[in-house]
């Protein structure tokens, strides 16, 4: 089988060849990165998967690899580029200096190369209907599609009423799909299994317990498990998948899966607040001040829509919220390219001086 053949069954297509033509690269070097360890990576050729490292340069320029993204990787075993991702599924680092809920200061890349981000939610405790907007809001702000899963639908007596809600949050946005799976419930995963065709890449979030390692083993049709671990040896390994790697599925489609999230903070503002609350997008052109906040001012139509029942109070709530969250980001994101900035031009200044000094003949 050919090196091209190979790449495709793992979703490579004409974008990444074209990519990977305009900036050179050997296509014999490259491979998917199917998994993150703590001693380096695991990439992917087909059925084939092994151990390497990343070229020190790539984390100084912090554009490391994660899971899904397509990369080169030299006769050493060391990844020496990473291709120009198509999209990525980014949130605010949990825990990096996040004090009293405030924004995020790093970005953590979660996925590369997705077709579609499964929201999945458990219709039990994990159920909380403002958690499925931020996930949206999230996926939306990365231009991603969202799907949402809703898991152990066996298990609740009052499962229509708790789907009805959903789809009463997510009716008005852009036809969010909502797939309701129970453990005898097959037409929910055919839902899903239309979502993994071949050469597609998905991954799925949610809180832990939610129900996602489930989800994959009924979608595999068998357990996950090791059956062959991948060495910690670099250019090590054998034919095998393990459960944080990028999941093969019978007909062909990817999963990676994602640990269970705990706190869903934002990294980036493309419109996603306005994707997930069209309903209050809709009408916020109609306020009186351009620059409304939807609080206070006279002639808001987003107040006047909540007093009149077409918004809902709890859903204007977390839009100013999440609203909120997004102006403090951009705030501090742009400190930190001021700052940035300032360094640069700092540095710029002292290299000036030491050149003129020396073409002076003058040395402190």
């Amino acid at each position: 089988m050919s090196h091209i053949e190979l790449l495709t069954r793992l979703g490579w297509d004409d974008h990444f060849a074209g990519e990977a033509e305009r900036l050179g690269f050997d296509m014999a070097e490259i491979a998917r990165v199917s998994g993150v360890r703590r001693k380096g990576f695991v990439v992917r050729r087909g059925d084939e998967s092994w151990m390497v490292k990343a070229a020190g340069r790539l984390k100084r320029a912090k554009f490391y690899p994660v899971a899904g993204d397509w990369v080169v990787v030299n006769q050493k075993n060391v990844i020496t580029d990473v291709l120009p991702r198509r999209n990525a599924l980014s949130r605010g680092a949990a825990g990096v200096s996040r004090k009293e809920g405030g924004p995020a200061v790093e970005e953590q890349v979660m996925a590369s190369n997705l077709d579609a981000v499964l929201i999945v939610c458990g219709l039990d405790g994990d159920f909380n209907l403002r958690r499925i907007e931020r996930y949206q809001t999230l996926i939306y702000n990365c231009e991603l599609k969202a799907v949402i899963v809703l898991t152990k639908a066996d298990l609740q007596a009052k499962r229509d009423e708790m789907v009805k809600e959903v789809m009463d949050v997510v009716g008005g946005t852009g036809g969010v799909e909502v797939h309701v799976v129970g453990m005898d419930d097959e037409v929910g995963m055919d839902g899903v299994r239309r979502h993994l065709n071949a050469g597609e890449t998905i991954t799925m979030i949610g809180s832990s317990g939610a129900g996602k390692s489930t989800l994959i083993n009924r979608l595999l049709g068998e357990e996950l498990q090791v059956t062959g671990a991948v060495s910690d040896a670099v250019g090590k390994g054998k034919h095998t998948t393990t459960k944080r790697d990028l999941i093969m599925m019978p007909n062909g489609g990817m999963v990676i899966d994602n640990p269970g999230i705990r706190e869903v903070a934002f990294w980036g503002d493309e419109g996603g607040v306005d994707a997930t609350f069209p309903e209050i997008d809709d009408v916020a052109g109609m306020c009186k001040f351009g620059d409304c906040s939807h609080t206070h001012e006279p002639g808001c139509a987003v107040r006047a829509g909540v007093e009149s029942g077409e918004i809902k109070q709890e859903r204007l709530e977390s839009y100013l919220k999440m609203r909120g969250e997004m102006s403090r980001l951009a705030e501090r994101q742009e400190k930190g390219v001021n700052r940035a900035e300032k360094e640069r031009l700092k540095g710029l200044s002292i290299k000036i001086r030491d050149v003129q000094m020396r073409k002076g003949g003058k040395r402190r």
